[in-house]
């Protein structure tokens, strides 16, 4: 599913039109960004947590010369799901 995609359910499931789905969806992805690059997480129960984690700095190799280089220290974003939508996934299609 892509986010006009997305933005289509969104709309049908909740009667509002895709204008203001999609003005929605945008509106989350930019207040859980934003929140993970102060620092926090966003935690929605029966869904699942938004985190930021730091990956250390590690040596690398460039494989066009061979050369070692120095992969700078960054943060990541993770998901980890709630128990709700493990619960969700895992329950048989009828």
């Amino acid at each position: 599913m892509n986010k006009q995609e997305l933005v289509d359910a969104i709309a049908s499931a909740s009667g509002l039109t895709k204008t203001v789905s999609s003005q929605s969806l945008d509106a989350f992805i930019d207040v859980v960004s934003t929140t993970l690059k102060s620092g926090d997480e966003v935690r929605i129960t029966n869904f699942g947590t938004f985190c930021a984690t730091k990956r250390a700095a590690t040596k690398g190799r460039n494989p066009q010369t061979g050369e070692t280089i120095t992969i700078p220290a960054s943060y990541q974003p993770k998901f980890r799901a709630g128990k709700g939508l493990k619960e969700t996934i895992n329950t048989k299609k009828k």
